[in-house]
């Protein structure tokens, strides 16, 4: 299975162990072998794995996003590209100029996702020189064109953070990371998908039964995945590296503490033994004067 990234995280179990040991046969009298079962905890590794897209899975995702869209015009939901139209004929929040710039974008940017959804270039760009060219150019014009529509939008977010792109770019990033979130370890076989289900409504049902029921692992990987999977969504062309820092930032608040409370008690023991005003201390109270 390709993947575009993958991280490890270990988990807290209880898990029971077999040990042998002697002893005494009370009928016999005689010393014996056998077999006894502790619970201990320990901590299991499990390789947390995002699986690369194919093309239908690519164009299932375009689907999704737009039935949401969709949805939300129907309950009355703008888009952006209605929001910023709206304001360049009747004027208010935004100026016209701002207003009319970001239409032009929103063009732009959709007629470029168009394109990429056709050549399902997340897929291809390792197919050929010619191929990768053109994903590269592409994505980059995608990456330049979302630049610019941050820019701008970020002066009016409040404006345009309950759009009906918002909300089904929302929905999109939870069905890629309901769909390419996979696992290895825990006494599973192979690799195993995160959230099972037929469809993506009963993964939604799964990702808010784990949710709801503070599953460990869940709670766990769902910031990294979340962020990681977000992270790939916007960008034109992640590497290894820019995933490795997401994933160190967010490590310090989910798995650092419990390390950091064991350290000092390993940095501690050296002073203690070699600190001469201990040693001092302790031939004092031996002392015979003060014992008479």
């Amino acid at each position: 299975m390709k993947s575009i990234y993958s991280f490890t995280v270990n988990l807290v179990k209880e898990v029971e162990k077999k040990t042998k040991e002697k002893r005494t046969n009370k009928k016999t009298g005689k010393k014996e072998e056998i077999e006894v079962s502790q619970k201990v905890e320990e901590k299991v590794p499990y390789e947390i794995i995002i699986k690369e897209p194919n093309r239908r899975e690519l164009e299932d995702a375009d689907m999704e996003y737009s039935i949401e869209i969709s949805k939300c015009i129907k309950k009355g939901i703008l888009t952006k590209a209605m929001l910023a139209k709206k304001y360049s004929d009747t004027g208010g929040i935004l100026t016209e100029k701002d207003a009319g710039r970001l239409v032009d974008l929103y063009g732009e940017l959709a007629q470029l996702e168009t394109e990429a959804a056709k050549l399902g270039i997340k897929t291809t760009a390792k197919e050929g020189d010619q191929s990768t060219a053109k994903a590269k150019q592409i994505n980059g014009s995608i990456a330049m064109t979302r630049r610019q529509i941050v820019e701008l939008e970020s002066a009016y977010q409040s404006l345009f953070n309950h759009t009906a792109d918002i909300k089904a770019q929302n929905r999109v990033i939870l069905w890629y990371l309901l769909k390419l979130a996979h696992y290895k370890g825990g006494g599973v076989d192979g690799t195993a998908p995160m959230f099972k289900g037929k469809d993506f409504d009963a993964r939604v049902e799964g990702y808010y039964e784990k949710d709801e029921t503070d599953d460990e692992l869940f709670r766990l990987v769902q910031p990294r995945l979340a962020a990681l999977i977000s992270f790939w969504y916007f960008s034109a062309e992640p590497s290894k590296e820019d995933f490795d820092r997401i994933v160190s930032d967010l490590t310090p608040e989910i798995d650092e503490p419990s390390e950091a409370e064991d350290e000092p008690e390993t940095e501690d023991e050296p002073e203690t033994e070699d600190d001469p005003e201990t040693k001092g201390s302790s031939e004092t109270e031996v002392d015979p004067e003060t014992e008479g």
